[in-house]
């Protein structure tokens, strides 16, 4: 019996000290990832300031050539002709985005600022804030205003980060023009 005892002791304390091991890893993958997607987004923003930069100098060069007033040009970045074309969160992501009845032409700028929020992971969590999941809802717990399973069904939080963006931005490119100019959305 105390045989017994013992080795169900030393299996308790395995367990344990694996629940640790695993908890000190994750934490590990945590602090890499968030380093990883600031460095990231500070590589994402010096690119697009040059290339703001490139574009502004051309547009000048070509509104002086054709003596134009420089009024401003559309957008000529890559727009996805389907969600065919992404798989994973970000295609659930771009379904939803038609449901709610944005146009494609919105996805690339709710791709850019999902990425940069938490790279489309479900359960991306920022210590410091409490913002949680694919939108960064904060506190995470207002996603529970469209599904109890907020936690892990990125369906759930991508319909709610839709849902604050039409109601403060209008689309997903007035929100991410916001989270480019302030760093935040």
């Amino acid at each position: 019996m105390q045989l017994l005892k013992a080795r169900q002791s030393e299996h308790a304390a395995a367990r344990a000290w694996q629940r640790e091991a695993e908890g000190d890893a994750a934490a590990k993958a945590a602090t890499e990832a968030k380093a990883a997607a600031s460095k990231a987004r500070a590589l994402e923003k010096k690119a697009i300031a040059k290339k703001a930069a490139d574009k502004k100098a051309a547009d000048a060069e070509k509104a002086k050539e054709s003596g134009s007033s420089g009024a401003s040009v559309p957008y000529t970045g890559p727009i996805p002709t389907s969600c065919k074309e992404y798989v994973g969160n970000r295609g659930i992501g771009c379904a939803l985005m038609l449901d709610a009845g944005f146009k494609i032409d919105q996805f690339p700028c709710l791709d850019k600022l999902f990425k940069r929020e938490s790279g489309w992971n479900a359960r991306a969590s920022n210590s410091s804030s409490g913002a949680y999941g694919i939108p960064q809802a904060l506190p995470g717990s207002k996603m529970a205003s469209v599904a109890s399973d907020w936690k892990t069904n990125p369906a759930t939080q991508i319909k709610w980060g839709l849902g604050y963006i039409e109601g403060r931005y209008d689309t997903p490119c007035g929100a991410w023009s916001h989270s480019q100019s302030t760093g935040w959305y």
